[in-house]
């Protein structure tokens, strides 16, 4: 293999997509270069924007030929530093390969390119009278390969589940620059293997998504929101309990006190209600008729009643119901000014409150003087740890006191039988602790699996396993 200067690079590249799809300049090397993750400076070599899977190929094929790296870029919302690249890398940008096409109204599918951006299909499905359900805080800029190669979730997995199981078929190109074609849209292909599987939540690590056949669904009725002031965590469980007992929720999200108090502090949403209360439940469900409301009602008075919940208040209308929702969805975007270290992890739903609580009590006693904000996707057992910097304290020590807190919380993590990154992936952040979560047998099987597909290591290095 024969290395290329910089500038044979870019014309090998700029003969595969065309000069203007290649570009070098600071700005988009800076852009590009990086997710939402901020412990790695970006230092790409070139961005290169395919547009059709063939180039993706050639790219693949030219990388393997001069042993060149690819860093997949979506929507850069990661927050697992799985799209960062920081070691000279060529970034492959999925922008211009966003074109929606193939509806199949009966099949209920529509194809994708790998850069459709999620709002983007949410809005197609809805012009159908359809319905896309995987949805979070990022949809109006993260891109369907993204969401595909991390197995993206968010706040409705209760109810429709993970990107996983919308995905009908997929075209992936390989590490080696084969294009495969997989699963060809079918309900039922028990035909071996089903190759899918091993692309989504993959990373990019075995090959570069170029295009997906997503599925859609109908459309919800009348969604309405709940929001409850409940005093003591173990409570939170009780109250999810007993309404998913009765009722189809279609969310059940929770925030601590002060998760809320951040965001009620900007001025921008205002109070559900008077009371207080240490944690907060968002509950969603589908209220096609009045007797769905009194179920919900009813349901809410057995809570109180039994001192679970101190207060509540449910929407009336679509504006109420998405200010209700801004309570959780705006913690993310108000507490970044504080420069967050966050943790993304997940237990069965049953074992959230102590394992919530053992987490609690190691980083409050070891580090006092740090903030802690919890929210989460409780219905899933999906749990975000947010810890705020002090103002006094520099960027640098903060982070290398969180390392420490990465190492108690990944142990409480694997004592509860838990996963070191329930939705963000793995990237590079969480790498290093993978093993908290799979065993080295299942790591030897990764990287065996990794070499099948990309035996040059030329695709996304340096992430999720190491060859």
């Amino acid at each position: 293999m024969t290395a290329l200067t910089q500038d044979a690079l870019i014309e090998r590249l700029s003969a595969i997509v065309g000069a203007d799809k290649v570009r070098t300049d600071a700005d988009s090397l800076e852009t590009f270069g990086k997710d939402w993750t901020k412990i790695y400076a970006p230092k790409p070599t070139a961005i290169v924007f395919p547009k059709t899977t063939e180039q993706v190929r050639d790219i693949v094929l030219l990388a393997n030929e001069h042993q060149l790296a690819l860093v997949p870029s979506g929507g850069r919302t990661g927050l697992s530093a799985g799209a960062v690249a920081a070691n000279g890398e060529i970034v492959v940008a999925f922008d211009y390969m966003n074109q929606i096409s193939d509806f199949n109204a009966v099949d209920r599918t529509v194809k994708c390119g790998a850069g459709v951006i999620t709002e983007q299909l949410q809005n197609y499905a809805e012009e159908q009278g359809l319905f896309y359900p995987v949805d979070f805080a990022s949809a109006g800029s993260s891109q369907i390969g993204g969401n595909i190669s991390t197995n993206a979730g968010g706040i409705k997995v209760i109810r429709w589940g993970m990107t996983r199981d919308w995905v009908a078929g997929l075209t992936v190109v390989t590490g080696k620059g084969e294009i495969l074609r997989l699963n060809k849209d079918l309900l039922k292909n028990n035909t071996g293997y089903d190759m899918r599987q091993l692309f989504i939540g993959g990373e990019g690590t075995l090959g570069f998504i170029a295009e997906a056949t997503m599925r859609l669904t109908r459309t919800p009725k009348n969604l309405t929101v709940l929001v409850l002031a409940i005093p003591e965590l173990d409570d939170v469980m009780k109250v999810l309990n007993q309404f998913q007992g009765s009722m189809d929720l279609t969310a059940f999200e929770f925030f601590s006190d002060k998760a809320m108090r951040k965001v009620l502090a900007r001025g921008d949403v205002p109070a559900p209600f008077d009371s207080s209360a240490d944690f907060y439940a968002l509950i969603e469900f589908e209220a096609v008729t009045d007797a769905d409301m009194d179920l919900s009602m009813s349901l809410f008075e057995q809570c109180m009643e039994n001192g679970w919940v101190v207060d509540g208040v449910i929407s009336q209308s679509e504006t109420q119901a998405a200010n209700l929702w801004r309570l959780r969805e705006d913690i993310s975007e108000t507490i970044s000014e504080w420069t967050p270290y966050k943790n993304d992890i997940s237990v069965v739903v049953s074992k959230v409150p102590p394992f919530l609580n053992d987490i609690d009590e190691i980083v409050t006693r070891e580090y006092p003087d740090f903030e802690i904000i919890w929210f989460g996707h409780i219905g899933d057992g999906n749990l975000h740890l947010n810890i705020l910097k002090p103002d006094a304290l520099a960027k640098e020590e903060f982070f290398e006191r969180c390392a420490k807190v990465s190492k108690w919380v990944f142990e409480i993590v694997q004592k509860y039988d838990g996963s070191v990154s329930a939705e963000h992936g793995v990237g590079m952040t969480k790498k290093p602790y993978l093993e908290y979560t799979r065993s080295a047998a299942e790591l030897a099987y990764m990287r065996a699996v990794k070499a099948v597909f990309d035996p040059n290591n030329v695709m996304n290095p340096g992430k999720l396993v190491d060859m």
